[in-house]
């Protein structure tokens, strides 16, 4: 087999995968290259064992299964991390106690809304907007 044909050969491969993913990571597609470069420059007179080959495409595959799984949980952590107004719905028509730092309360939640990115609980009665985070006991009223 002329090694430095399929270490060129690699080279290329990882290089151009390279440049799409700017992680320097061996993605899918840099494996793939590897691979079948791999077994366009490898020596006829004895060629990739079949066992070699098999565990090259089960950790092809396993590759691509880590891909989508890191992908999927990447998308389930950030579907988590943020809020909206239908997720404390629930809330509105509930009485609420709050705590902060420039004081607290009790009311009964009539309206929910967001500023700057940050959830509020309006109350009845004044102008009072509490933010969610700061509610510390939530109860259902009978009505």
């Amino acid at each position: 087999m002329n090694i430095s044909t399929a270490t060129s050969g690699i080279a290329t491969a990882s290089a151009s995968a390279t440049k799409e993913e700017p992680t320097n990571a061996l993605g899918q597609d840099a494996f793939l290259k590897i691979l079948v470069t791999q077994m366009k420059h490898q020596d006829p007179m004895e060629p990739l064992k079949d066992t070699e080959f098999i565990g090259q495409m089960a950790q092809f595959t396993s590759l691509e299964q880590l891909t989508n799984l890191n992908k999927t949980m990447t998308q389930f952590v950030s579907s988590q991390g943020s809020s909206s107004l239908a997720d404390y719905a629930h809330l509105i028509g509930t009485s609420v106690k709050w705590e902060s730092e420039t004081g607290s309360g009790e009311g009964m939640v009539k309206a929910l809304s967001s500023k700057n990115g940050e959830l509020l609980a309006e109350l009845e009665g004044s102008d009072t907007k509490v933010p969610i985070a700061s509610i510390i006991h939530i109860e259902k009223t009978e009505g």
